[in-house]
């Protein structure tokens, strides 16, 4: 694997994008409160820059004036203004883990860094679980559970942020049986820059008579840097009552089974690989009702190059199902079957769900390298054309890298109980995801790496104009694996428009919202919404 961790590789890659009801603020400015300890600017002579400029993806080093570490909202504020006021071009980075440098494009002047702002409460007057965006997944899996014995049904990298992750929509290894992270999103706090250029803290919740619902409406999947900086989260489940926080959000799992299975490529021909992606597609498309008993069940069958020797499938059930081993068995079998090939058994064992989500293998290792992504909702199994392209790009001998591979993930079950506009996650009947990805060390070959992720996608989706065509077998992309190519005319010519891949009809709807919160477009990347 070229000194590279193989599990460790493929679980970054994987990873890789609110709470309550007390009458809503209907106003919407955040009181300041009293003044906190000033930010802590780093400019570029100062020996820690270096180490501020860049995020997960190696590959995107920026180059900003300075970078400012807030712990506070009303330092955010003042951040904010004060860019503003020197007309800077601004960014903002949480946990890091974005795939394309919208932080580093060379235009940022000024980067606000929220990695200070980790708290993770209980809000009595809003009744809801407070989460600042600087808290990584890990730390708030490990707080919500040993606090209050709730989850959040987020990603499974413990090292991505809050503050990227669920604007996003977010989904995990509980999604299914337990809908998108944003699906338990109450309210956000924004620091927002009005049409005069003034900054301002904003809250914004689920209540039907919020005057600024809107806002809250559009962090429930637009993914970051569009509209403001976010600086808290509210949760609280929208069937919560009361005001126990240990009834707000869904109860964490006791225990989860967890399972590690690989296949020779050696034993494996064109015909069998077809079968057995065509059989993990099946069972998904057959198992991803919202009250499917396999909507307990999660999977990634990850793909590797040949190169690689092997490819591997992780799976977790939580044991509250129904005969969880049963229903490990029968998807096992149902992968298997037909193919002639047998699986070699890597892992197989009942675990604390604490313990899956923080630390097992088969998801959560990561590795600090540089890579490549693309990605794709499947609504609608697979055609035959599709499971060649990707046979085709796996197997090519001009491009024989170990961790390049095509990672199918399990999709659907709860999280398709949600009406399409209800959120702005506007994919709501898929049964999976797909995560083209390379990842690499070297400096010097991006390229290299960057051009087979590219050429796999466009065969792939040869028949679709070399996209993800919503509506259809598939339904778009996953703005939180943010994939630039996609709004780039020379490299998207299906003639498909970026914003519908990623927002079908919610993206009027996000133009709205942007023109009134951010009306002098100061949060804007590559993919971000555009003003009317």
């Amino acid at each position: 694997m070229n000194g590279l961790s193989r599990r460790g590789l493929l679980a970054s890659a994987a990873a890789a994008g609110g709470a309550l009801a007390l009458p809503a603020a209907s106003a919407a400015t955040a009181a300041a409160g009293p003044a906190p300890a000033q930010a802590v600017r780093i400019s570029r002579s100062d020996p820690r820059y270096t180490g501020l400029v860049s995020g997960a993806n190696q590959r995107w080093v920026g180059r900003p004036d300075y970078v400012c570490l807030v712990s506070s909202t009303a330092q955010v504020v003042r951040a904010v203004q004060d860019a503003v006021d020197k007309g800077l071009r601004i960014a903002v980075r949480s946990g890091g883990h974005c795939n394309e440098p919208f932080v580093s494009d060379g235009d940022i002047r000024a980067v606000i860094d929220m990695s200070g702002m980790t708290q993770i409460s209980y809000d009595e007057q809003r009744r809801a679980i407070a989460v600042e965006p600087g808290a990584m997944l890990g730390s708030v899996y490990r707080t919500l559970y040993k606090r209050w014995g709730v989850v959040l049904p987020g990603g499974t990298c413990p090292t991505v942020g809050a503050g990227g992750h669920i604007t996003g929509g977010g989904y995990g290894a509980l999604s299914r049986s337990l809908g998108l992270t944003v699906d338990h999103l109450y309210g956000v706090e924004v620091v927002t820059v009005s049409a005069d250029g003034k900054a301002r803290a904003v809250v914004a919740t689920r209540e039907p008579d919020d005057p600024n619902r809107e806002l809250w409406w559009a962090h429930t999947g637009a993914g970051g840097g569009n509209f403001g900086v976010i600086t808290r989260y509210w949760l609280r489940s929208a069937d919560a009552t009361g005001d126990d926080p240990a009834k707000l959000l869904p109860r964490a799992p006791s225990e989860v089974l967890v399972s590690d299975v690989s296949w020779s490529w050696k034993d494996l021909d064109e015909k069998s690989f077809k079968r057995l992606v065509r059989n993990f597609d099946a069972w998904h498309a057959r198992n991803s009702g919202p009250d499917s008993r396999g909507r307990f069940l999660y999977s990634q069958f990850k793909l590797q190059h040949r190169a690689a020797g092997s490819f591997h499938m992780c799976t977790q059930v939580d044991t509250a199902a129904p005969d969880a081993e049963g229903l490990l068995d029968e998807f096992l079998a149902a992968v298997s079957a037909g193919t002639g090939v047998t699986y070699q058994v890597g892992d197989r064992t009942r675990a604390p769900w604490l313990y899956a989500v923080t630390q097992w293998f088969g998801f959560v290792e990561s590795a600090i390298c540089r890579w490549k992504a693309k990605a794709a909702y499947v609504r609608k199994t697979m055609p035959e054309d599709q499971i060649a392209a990707m046979y085709r790009q796996l197997t090519r001998t001009d491009y024989a890298h170990p961790t390049a591979l095509i990672d199918l993930i399990s999709y659907g079950g709860r999280i398709n109980a949600v009406a399409p506009d209800a959120t702005a996650v506007a994919q709501r009947d898929s049964h999976m995801k797909i995560l083209y990805v390379s990842l690499w060390t070297g400096t010097d070959d991006d390229t290299r790496h960057e051009k087979w992720v590219r050429e796999a996608y466009a065969d792939v989706y040869a028949a679709t104009g070399g996209v993800p065509r919503p509506d259809g077998v598939n339904d778009g992309c996953y703005i939180n694996y943010a994939d630039s190519d996609i709004a780039d005319p020379s490299l998207n010519t299906s003639g498909i428009p970026w914003h519908r891949l990623y927002f079908k009809d919610n993206y009027p709807r996000l133009q709205r919202v942007k023109e009134r919160w951010d009306p002098r477009d100061l949060f804007r990347h590559a993919l971000s919404v555009r003003l009317p």
